[in-house]
């Protein structure tokens, strides 16, 4: 049920972004056992003057590379699969794109079942 935001400096790779969102995929299949085929995304690209961040807030040294990420997702994971998650995610981003360790930022939304609707004017997963 997760929906996945990842927000990147303009790329001249055009498959860069759709890289980026494959690997957090098979991360959150691994990591938090996201479903087969449960894989909704928004991937956008930003020019200098629409992506703002601080270069070394928390002592972290952040470069133009940085790669925003938020997943809204069912709340009720535990505080260890949160930090398999973040390690995965930022493990496979540098391994299979070459972003650094330091420039993958993640902010997970919780939220409780009935506040989704997957289509149809439904709330699929209400009681």
């Amino acid at each position: 049920m997760p929906l996945v935001r990842i927000d990147i400096k303009r790329n001249p790779d055009a498959a860069y972004a759709k890289k980026l969102g494959k690997v957090v995929y098979d991360s959150m299949k691994a990591a938090i056992n996201v479903p087969d085929h449960d894989n909704f995304q928004v991937l956008a690209e930003h020019d200098d003057e629409h992506f703002v961040y601080d270069p070394t807030y928390l002592g972290i040294k952040r470069t133009d590379g940085l790669v925003f990420i938020q997943i809204t997702l069912n709340e009720g994971r535990s505080t260890d699969q949160k930090k398999l998650l973040y390690k995965t995610i930022s493990e496979g981003l540098n391994r299979e794109a070459g972003v650094r360790l330091e420039d993958v930022f993640i902010n997970l939304v919780e939220v409780k079942k009935e506040n989704w609707s997957f289509g149809n004017g439904v709330a699929q997963y209400a009681s």
